[in-house]
This record gives C-alpha cells, structure tokens and sequence, in this order.
C-alpha cells in the first residue's frame, strides 16, 4: 500500500530513524531533510521529467529520492553507507524506476556504471544533498567527466554556494569561483535554512544550480595550465598579482622583467589583486604566460 506521508516528512523521518536504530554519521556528513516542500522545491530546480534519467548522491533515507522518482525516468543513487540500504530498500519500494548502489560515487567509473542502468535516450541530470567535507571533490569530479550531464543541482553549505556564485569584486570571488565558472553557469536557487534538518547543523545551506558553458570567446590554449594559473594567482589573497606572479614563478630580474611585460601587454595592473579578475582575465593571462619560457617554481 502506497505511504500517504511523504519521507522527508518529519514525523515519518522520525518514524524511519527510530525502526532502524539510526542516527546521523557525523563521519560521513549526514543530516536528514525534514521540510518536502523544500524537497519538492530542489526536483522543481532541477527541472525533472519524464525524459530525464537522474544521479543522485547520498539519498539517505530516500526523502529526495522520492522526490526524483516521481518525476523522472530512471534514478541511480549512490550511496556509501551499507547500513542504508536495507532502510532504501524499504521506503523507495513503490518506485521501480530507482537503483540504489552502494558505492564511493569518487570511486565509480561512471561512464561505464550508468550504461548498465540508462539507456542513454533520455537527458542526464545530477541532483544531490552534498556532505559538506565533500562537496567541491565530488562537482570536481562530474565538472570533468565525460558524462553529458545537462545540469546539476545540489545543496551546499551556503558560505560555499556563494564562493561558487560570487561576482569578480567581492570578497567570495576565488580560484573556486573562477574554476567553476569557467565551465558552468551559476546560480543559487534558493537558501535552506538549519532547522529543517536533523539533526541540525551549524550553518544554513543552499541550492545551486550548475549547467555546462562552453561560450567563452577565448579559451585557454592549456586548460591544466590554466587552472594552475588561476590558484597559483589567488595564492595569497592579500597580495596583489605582481606578488603572486612572482611566488608562482620566481623573483629573478629576467622573471620579473617578463611579468611585468605580460601584464603591461593584457593591460592588467601590477597592483590588482586577483578577485578583479574576470574568468576571461585569466584565460588571456594564462595564455600569455604560456606563451613565454618561464617555468613554474
């Protein structure tokens, strides 16, 4: 008989912890959502039909996942704690259109994994409630896999979602912001406040959705070489681009003789510090600088 209570509904949350004996495992960033509305909402973010097949990462107790199988074709979820998937087992029971493996998405071969679960007709999303400690390994990794991932949707803590999202300018701007954006548009759906988890965590969280781009006028001649750029220039915040140049290079005459005719060449001042830069900034300056024979200290 088909559950009149949605999961993620706190008194059937409650209900599900307390049948299994379960509580949050602090070690690997569990904290169950209790609000369907906000559950509903991240499937709605996501845009979520019939012609999607979905991954979703760390279902829990299945509360999202519900969520996803009603609306889309197929669901594979990862999830690593074993101790879940008899608790999976039973609360996604109704839905057919769901395969829950248990495994370390970070150490999946996921080409290959979904081809055994999707038939490869419909879109492909990704939808998932983040562990915090994992968040930016695992967008990392979906970011550079060969997946055609139409668009991700997922909750983070929210001072990460704005380091995500930041404008060049604001104190949030980072080599983060600039690797991310660089190959997804951006943007945070909608906030999460703490109290609509159990248990509660220290801070709010976030939906962020993130969909490939692949529109830049310029791009970079070395992508390795670019994101090296990028975090060897935010490697001291506080120090302007003249500085970090010279920690990522060296402070020989010829080395700095050299900077100072790239930067005068993208005309970028010495004096700029690295969150002025736009992501095309550091496409033109990683470029330029492979463009010389200097090499990395």
């Amino acid at each position: 008989m088909k559950n009149q209570i949605d999961i993620g509904n706190p008194v059937r949350t409650r209900a599900i912890l307390e049948e299994y004996g379960l509580s949050a495992k602090k070690s690997l960033g569990q904290n169950f959502l209790t609000d369907p509305n906000v559950l509903i909402n991240i499937a709605i973010a996501a845009g979520i039909d019939n012609e999607d097949d979905v991954i979703e990462v760390g279902p829990g107790i299945g509360a999202l996942t519900e969520q996803l199988a009603r609306r889309a074709h197929q669901v594979l979820a990862f999830e690593i704690d074993q101790n879940l998937l008899d608790v999976l087992d039973d609360t996604l029971a109704e839905y057919k259109n769901v395969t829950v493996l248990n495994q370390d998405v970070l150490k999946a071969n996921l080409p290959n994994e979904i081809s055994e679960y999707f038939d490869g007709k419909h879109h492909l999303k990704m939808v998932a409630n983040l562990p915090y400690y994992i968040t930016t390994p695992i967008l990392k990794m979906f970011m550079a896999s060969p997946l055609p991932i139409e668009k991700m949707v997922v909750m983070m803590q929210k001072e990460v979602a704005d380091r995500l999202t930041a404008k060049p300018g604001t104190k949030e701007y980072g080599s983060l912001s600039v690797v991310v954006q660089y190959r997804m548009h951006t943007a945070v759906e909608f906030d999460v406040p703490a109290k609509v988890f159990v248990p509660k965590p220290k801070v709010d969280s976030a939906i962020v959705s993130l969909t490939p781009r692949d529109d830049w006028t310029i791009k970079p001649d070395d992508e390795i070489e670019f994101f090296k750029t990028v975090h060897g220039c935010f490697m001291h915040r506080r120090k302007n681009i003249w500085n970090n140049l010279q920690g990522l290079y060296g402070k020989d005459a010829s080395i700095k003789e050299t900077i100072q005719m790239v930067l005068d060449d993208l005309e970028i001042s010495p004096q700029i510090r690295p969150e002025r830069l736009t992501v095309e900034d550091f496409i033109r300056l990683a470029n330029r600088l492979g463009k010389t024979d200097m090499k990395r200290k």
